[in-house]
């Protein structure tokens, strides 16, 4: 038999968060090369996610009607 989880239901206690030092509900479990946890949290990850793959001199042509192909 197939047991589905919701993993906005699954019970985890709460942890700190080793970027802003926040304890918080909702956070990830990263595991590092020597298999050492990584705590972050929703807030830090989506921080650092911000500037994803945009160079400096980034801009959208499709704005303004210029479609790059």
């Amino acid at each position: 038999m197939i047991e589905s989880t919701d993993p906005k239901i699954t019970e985890k206690p709460p942890a700190r968060c080793e970027e802003c030092d926040r304890e918080m509900d909702h956070y990830n479990v990263w595991l590092g090369p020597g298999n050492e946890e990584r705590i972050v949290c929703w807030e830090c990850k989506s921080r650092e996610e911000k500037g994803f793959f945009a160079q400096r001199g980034f801009r959208r042509g499709a704005r303004n009607g210029y479609i790059p192909r």
